[in-house]
């Protein structure tokens, strides 16, 4: 089971990954696209890597902006594994 990172472990690793920010105990994230059918690939990548690791995240689609909320819920809130999908979203813009 992953871990709970302390404030300044999130802190840290949020350096890191400039476009997200902490957000009720989660990491967030807000991304643009050119239309919905860009939103949708995007977010079918996402989805493929979290079925695998199994680690899925909060998605939620507004035509050309997708919001990812990341957080490990056996946890009780933000792991390494967060950050590593949150590194990977950022991958495929």
């Amino acid at each position: 089971m992953a871990t709970k990172l302390t404030e300044n472990q999130i802190a840290t690793s949020l350096a890191d990954l400039p476009e997200w920010a902490e957000v009720g105990g989660t990491l967030q994230r807000t991304f643009d696209f050119a239309d919905f059918v860009e939103s949708m690939i995007f977010v079918n990548k996402v989805a493929e890597v979290a079925e695998a690791d199994q680690h899925h995240p909060d998605i939620l689609i507004r035509y050309n902006r997708v919001t990812l909320t990341l957080s490990t819920h056996d946890a009780g809130g933000i792991t390494e594994k967060d950050f590593a999908l949150a590194s990977t979203a950022d991958s495929f813009v």
